[in-house]
């Protein structure tokens, strides 16, 4: 059966395709630290050269790291998504940064979470949606905090240190040090 063929040959694929600080596509990236992963297989992953990853983080797979509108775009930086060392990327995570996001040492992410300091707008009904753009606000993710499974952050938030956001959470507003948050719109539900 050709199952018996793709599931060994796919196992094989993830585990050799793997992005390390020594590998070609690596090099790509404002810097890329030692010992850290990106994991087979991606989905978008562009404009590395405003990208930078910390040492010991690792990326899971299927997960986006994109910088703009489109690869090959001119950038307002060179420094736009900066992921901390330590960190742990869930698979299917998504960090769209236009303006600024910043990720602190340490944080974990579970599965599918979602970062982004751009918006789009509906004040003029004429044009569609998808092509209204609110102004891009950054977005700062404290050292040592989680997000759990499904979390949305976004732009203009930050999330202090030490910080736990419980699954499904929409992040809307800021969340002080060493808080727990839930909901949509998250809020502070312990400390």
């Amino acid at each position: 059966m050709i199952a018996d063929l793709a599931f060994p040959a796919w196992e094989w694929l993830q585990r050799r395709a793997v992005m390390g600080s020594e590998s070609r596509r690596a090099k790509r990236f404002g810097s890329f630290g030692s010992k850290s992963v990106l994991c087979f297989p991606t989905m978008a992953l562009y404009n590395e050269h405003a990208i930078h990853i910390g040492e010991g983080t690792a990326i899971g797979p299927w997960c986006s790291l994109s910088v703009g509108m489109a690869p090959g775009q001119e950038l307002i930086s060179g420094r736009m998504l900066v992921i901390g060392d330590r960190c742990l990327i869930g698979r299917g995570s998504s960090i769209a940064a236009h303006f600024e996001i910043v990720i602190g040492d340490g944080v974990f992410f579970g599965p599918n979470v979602f970062v982004t300091d751009q918006n789009h707008d509906n004040v003029n009904k004429a044009v569609p949606i998808g092509k209204q753009h609110r102004p891009e606000k950054p977005v700062s993710i404290g050292a040592n905090s989680w997000l759990g499974t499904g979390v949305v952050v976004t732009p203009g938030v930050t999330i202090g240190e030490r910080c736990m956001i419980g699954a499904n959470s929409v992040v809307t507003r800021d969340i002080p040090d060493d808080s727990v948050a839930a909901g949509a719109p998250a809020r502070v539900v312990g400390g």
